[in-house]
């Protein structure tokens, strides 16, 4: 189930991380890390910090933007602060770990972390089915990047470990749709939307935007997308004399 699990950072700035964030995964278990347009490179540093994970992070994968690093996902959840004004399906990280136990036993899955400052930007966590936020002490919440990799990646570990254990039936998982299928859906429904007239093709963000959370909170399965997309097919096809 691990290795079907992807830790992403985006815009990590400070190669320490990378490799400190690696060892995190390493000691849990997992393999997979991928850089999104990365500040810094795995130099000497990273490789210090990383200690006997090294091989994690120089064969992390580079990638130009977060929709390459998950296109290939059926879930995908960011790490938030609860204290942003973007609301989104949360989860906390036990659930998180359970989530992810499951789902990953059938296809690949991404965890999000962002930059060391400034985090994820609302427009990358709007790319993800759900926010997970650690409840770390409200008066004193200062977490390195490692540190949360390390949290959740435990998480996820015992999860997987439980499953094991307990001999778990088979869970019912949905086939759900990738990254990039649900972008596309996502543009075609932004596509018809203007061409009635629904939205204003000039702004068409805040309505798109509270229609991306819907469509994440219910997390539609591969033939409910499908059916939605024939919909907006149907629409395109109606001729002026019929509307």
């Amino acid at each position: 189930m691990l290795e079907q699990i992807k830790i992403v950072l985006v815009g990590t700035s400070h190669s320490g991380n990378i490799g400190s964030a690696a060892r995190a995964m390493k000691v849990m278990g997992l393999k997979q890390m991928v850089l999104v347009s990365p500040e810094c490179e795995v130099d000497a540093q990273a490789i210090a910090l990383a200690a006997g994970a090294s091989d994690i992070a120089l064969n992390a994968v580079k990638v130009s933007n977060l929709d390459e690093a998950i296109n290939d996902c059926r879930l995908v959840v960011g790490t938030s602060a609860r204290s942003r004004t973007l609301s989104w399906p949360m989860l906390n990280p036990r659930e998180c770990g359970e989530l992810f136990a499951v789902e990953s036993d059938k296809s690949p899955v991404a965890l999000v972390f962002g930059r060391e400052r400034t985090g994820l930007t609302n427009e990358e966590l709007q790319k993800c089915h759900y926010h997970v936020s650690i409840p770390a002490n409200p008066e004193y919440s200062s977490l390195n990047l490692a540190m949360a990799v390390q949290t959740l990646c435990y998480e996820m570990r015992v999860a997987s470990m439980a499953r094991k254990a307990a001999e778990y039936p088979e869970h019912e998982c949905g086939d759900y749709p990738r990254h990039d299928e649900l972008e596309m859906f996502y543009g075609h429904l932004e596509k018809v939307l203007c061409k009635t007239h629904f939205i204003n093709e000039a702004q068409p963000g805040q309505v798109m935007n509270k229609l991306r959370r819907l469509f994440s909170r219910a997390r539609p399965e591969v033939q409910e997308l499908n059916i939605l997309r024939g919909i907006l097919t149907s629409v395109e096809k109606i001729s002026p004399s019929e509307k």
